[in-house]
């Protein structure tokens, strides 16, 4: 029995994900003081229920038990309810993962976790239907009464397992000596056993992107030129671009492919997903010259300002997979739905996106997909903007409009890789809107915030916040050599370090110092579709000290790698963030330092080209940048290259 009733206490969220449960019968809190202190003076578990907005069981799950007024009262009678999202409190959501994995279930989302009182996990699980929730409520209840002393002992070693860093478990020990070159082709020959040679990227399904690994891909080969590097590389970019996983109407990528094939996506389309893979097809294109991959680009950045862009700048954080309940419904055709296609376009459909009257996917639906050999001729591009205009005429997916540090960074960083491979003023004109837009709203008295919807969020960034800041910022002073960026790169990386290192061993916490304490301090060490927020501080470090010769933050670093070298060299896929800064400082960093009357158009021409391994700044009269001080600015172009602090005479032209 379904009973609407007035709102719960999320409606005052900012997270849209908690607005969704906010007329639920089920009496949620937000995560905070008020709700566990009444766990503790009620004396009632919690129930920790951990989703995000755009998770179809999620939704799956709200509609069969938390909508449901019976089980609401279960809920509500023996809990003390808990409603979280795991993108707005990654740091909780880490955690409680953690717990289920170690209690031997599979992670996903919906997480539901029941904690004692002082928050410590005893039993929980992700996704149930509403009779197996129904019973395991009772159970847990009846549990808990009656055999409280056991659940304790139990959820108390449980915290104890979870407070142990993953650099303690894993017992890497720091190792003095930088990794040799030859390491970097052991990785490679790893990579080679664990690639799908037919359908690219890694052997299994489902398919994720990894963004990561293929970068790290794009670097080996330019610095090895070993032709099977490329040819993997090119092989999972094309068959990515090619399959259902990326939308071949309005642009942009799903976040996984069911099958080991690329073709059936999970629908739903993250920010943080596609900010990479705007930077990995850029960068790709600048090393292959492919326009399928200009293609891609293009379209991805015009589906991103189409339907994830913020009137203020900002990017919106992810579209749903289900419209109207339904999973791909937005995205899928049915021969009905073509049947307004004249005979010659249905024959280009089927011959240029594997359409069949029957359906190429499940209940007569079809998903778009397209050979990978070669770029849309112009009519069937042509036939791609009449359906697209179609298509805009449907329910839209459900929209995430929560407003993300990190992921705008991800994305912003994508746009200026685009700007720097194509030289398009629009893409640098979106980044730049969206870092004005991260300074107003989630900037305040020096202290950055998390998130943002009409409002922002309580919440202060973690550190994977202040590591995509400090990235987006260093990629656009590289591509304006407007010196604002470098000194605002520079400040908040001194801010990440006084807030959330530890200089025990080296690494940074994901929660600063003041943020509340939780019942396990976590550091993100690993790889995964988003790079380790150590990962790319360990980079800030080393493009930093660099740019403003800081000794000890390129130390900093260094010693980060060489403490997880093993790792490293072991592990080419959740490593693989690791894997290409350990490339870049074995190798090297190459700073060029432009300067004079041309140094816009030899900065743009240089930028078009595949540089890894350099940096770029520019020499002006105000600069402050160690390097560029004193370079001469009075001649047409001068083009300084230094390596290791000591700089070669300077030329006039890129060529030279």
């Amino acid at each position: 029995m379904n009973i609407p009733d007035k709102a719960n206490k999320l409606i005052a969220a900012t997270s849209p994900y908690l607005l969704q449960h906010a007329y639920n019968p089920v009496d949620w809190h937000e995560w905070g003081s008020e709700a566990l202190l009444k766990s503790k003076k009620e004396d009632k578990p919690i129930l920790l229920s951990i989703g995000y907005s755009s998770c179809h069981w999620c939704h799956v799950m709200a509609h069969e038990s938390f909508e449901n007024y019976d089980i609401a009262q279960i809920m509500n009678e023996h809990f003390v309810c808990i409603k979280l999202d795991r993108e707005e409190r990654p740091d909780i959501d880490q955690i409680y993962m953690e717990a289920i994995q170690a209690m031997g279930q599979n992670g996903g989302w919906p997480l539901n976790i029941f904690l004692t009182p002082d928050q410590k996990p005893f039993f929980g699980g992700t996704y149930f239907p509403p009779k197996n929730w129904s019973q395991l409520l009772l159970q847990v209840n009846l549990t808990f009464v009656n055999k409280r002393k056991e659940i304790e002992d139990s959820a108390t070693d449980l915290s104890t397992h979870l407070s142990i860093s993953d650099l303690h478990r894993f017992k890497n020990m720091p190792n003095e000596n930088a990794l040799a070159a030859d390491v970097f082709d052991d990785l490679f020959q790893l990579l080679k056993d664990r690639f799908d040679f037919t359908e690219g990227g890694i052997d299994k399904a489902p398919k994720f992107i990894m963004p990561s690994v293929w970068l790290f891909l794009a670097r080996y080969y330019h610095i090895t030129k070993k032709e099977e590097a490329l040819e993997m590389l090119h092989l999972t970019l094309k068959k990515i671009a090619s399959g259902g996983i990326y939308d071949q109407l309005g642009g942009g990528f799903s976040r996984y492919s069911v099958d080991g094939e690329w073709f059936a996506p999970h629908f739903e389309k993250m920010l943080y997903d596609n900010g990479q893979l705007i930077s990995l097809y850029s960068e790709a294109y600048c090393l292959t010259k492919s326009p399928i991959y200009k293609e891609i680009v293009y379209q991805t950045v015009a589906w991103l300002k189409r339907e994830m862009t913020s009137a203020q700048g900002g990017f919106f954080s992810a579209l749903d997979a289900d419209t109207e309940g339904e999973e791909g419904k937005y995205y899928t055709w049915t021969e009905t739905d073509l049947a307004f296609l004249t005979s010659e376009e249905t024959i280009l459909l089927k011959d240029y996106f594997g359409v069949a009257s029957s359906g190429n996917w499940e209940h007569g639906k079809n998903i778009l997909k397209r050979d990978s050999s070669s770029t849309l001729p112009k009519e069937a591009k042509q036939l791609t903007e009449r359906l697209l205009t179609v298509r805009e005429q449907r329910i839209k997916p459900g929209l995430d409009d929560k407003i993300l540090v990190c992921w705008n960074c991800m994305a912003i960083q994508g746009l200026i890789d685009a700007y720097r491979a194509f030289g398009d003023p629009s893409f640098l004109s979106l980044a730049e809107n969206a870092i004005q837009f991260i300074e107003a709203n989630l900037i305040s008295e020096n202290i950055l915030y998390r998130s943002f919807k009409n409002k922002r969020s309580v919440t202060t960034g973690f550190i994977d916040d202040y590591a995509f800041l400090i990235q987006a910022y260093d990629a656009l002073y590289q591509s304006t050599f407007n010196e604002r960026y470098a000194i605002q790169a520079k400040h908040w990386c001194s801010m990440a370090i006084e807030n959330f290192y530890d200089p025990d061993d080296g690494f940074f916490f994901f929660n600063s110092n003041q943020a509340e304490k939780l019942i396990a301090r976590k550091k993100e060490i690993f790889d995964n579709v988003i790079p380790s927020s150590n990962a790319v501080m360990a980079r800030n470090l080393y493009y930093l000290g660099t740019i403003w010769n800081n000794q000890q933050w390129i130390e900093m670093s260094t010693a980060m790698i060489n403490r997880l070298s093993k790792m490293i060299t072991a592990e080419p896929i959740y490593m693989s963030q690791w894997a290409t800064l350990a490339m870049e400082t074995t190798i090297g960093l190459t700073e060029v330092v432009i300067a004079g009357s041309d140094s816009e158009s030899i900065r743009k021409e240089m930028s078009s080209s595949y540089l890894p391994f350099t940096i770029l700044m520019g020499a002006t009269l105000e600069t402050t940048l160690p390097l560029t001080v004193g370079k001469s600015i009075e001649a047409k172009a001068a083009i300084y290259v230094c390596k290791n602090k000591t700089c070669l005479l300077p030329v006039k032209k890129v060529s030279e």
